[in-house]
């Protein structure tokens, strides 16, 4: 099979490790896409692996599981998922272990910090050492008030989980933490360190952690400046999808370039 540039696709063959991002690559807000049961179930078949690998902190991963549980995909475990949330808390627990944390976030994103032993605060003060904003589904006037006010009045640390500028949805797309930080960088003249992608660390994580070569790994997903950016950035082979964020004009005329393009799952599976 060829992609959409007309080259063969039969490197996909023989990976052993398919890096899966979430949004608008395996389902679409609440709709899983048709071809992904079959799809996964393939890669198992194979004696392949899949880890969902996503930007998107506004989820535990046991949030995750009871979403792509209630989806229909009904054999995952937290084991299966490495999120931009996993990502800042070996960050945070690594560099400020000790820290007053101010943290702007959904519930789930501040209950998963505190379940790493980090110590947190959803309120500013003169004791907060270092600042953390995810993408914030719950996000209020009064946090983004608050999130303004400390990073006017004292210079800290300052980290967001992910760049990506918009989340899809069915409907369309909503504003995703690297606009919501866009906003405070408006407001502030301060920008954050980003924790995911497009930074390599999340798949070097993955990779190490279960052992797998480069070689034998490829990274799908349907953003060019997160998704393959990162497998790029990593020396991994991405496929882009166009059933999410990115039109196949745009991986044209983008810098960023995908390993394959192609018009979604089901021609992976293909």
């Amino acid at each position: 099979m060829m992609d959409k540039f007309g080259k063969n696709t039969e490197g996909l063959h023989g990976k052993k490790l398919f890096l899966l991002d979430m949004d608008g690559t395996v389902y679409l807000g609440d709709r899983l896409f048709p071809a992904t049961l079959p799809f996964l179930r393939e890669i198992r078949r194979r004696g392949g692996r899949y880890i969902f690998i996503t930007n998107n902190s506004s989820r535990s991963t046991a949030d995750y599981v009871k979403k792509l549980t209630r989806l229909g995909i009904t054999d995952v475990t937290e084991e299966d998922f490495f999120t931009s949330a996993d990502a800042a808390v070996l960050l945070f627990s690594e560099k400020f272990k000790d820290t007053l944390i101010y943290v702007q976030g959904t519930r789930s994103f501040v209950a998963s910090l505190k379940k790493a032993g980090l110590s947190v605060t959803e309120t500013p003060s003169s004791e907060v050492g270092a600042i953390l904003v995810g993408y914030d589904t719950e996000l209020t006037a009064k946090k983004m008030e608050d999130t303004c006010r400390l990073l006017t009045e004292r210079e800290l640390p300052y980290y967001a989980t992910n760049p990506d500028w918009v989340c899809p949805t069915e409907f369309g797309y909503v504003p995703d933490c690297g606009s919501m930080c866009e906003g405070y960088f408006r407001a502030t003249g301060k920008r954050p360190v980003f924790i995911g992608k497009p930074a390599p660390d999340m798949i070097e994580i993955v990779l190490e952690k279960l052992g797998v070569k480069k070689e034998d790994a490829v990274v799908v997903g349907d953003r060019l400046y997160t998704d393959i950016a990162s497998g790029v950035a990593a020396g991994v082979d991405t496929v882009c999808v166009l059933s999410g964020e990115v039109a196949f004009e745009e991986v044209k005329a983008s810098d960023v370039r995908p390993t394959y393009t192609l018009n979604g799952v089901e021609d992976v599976y293909r």
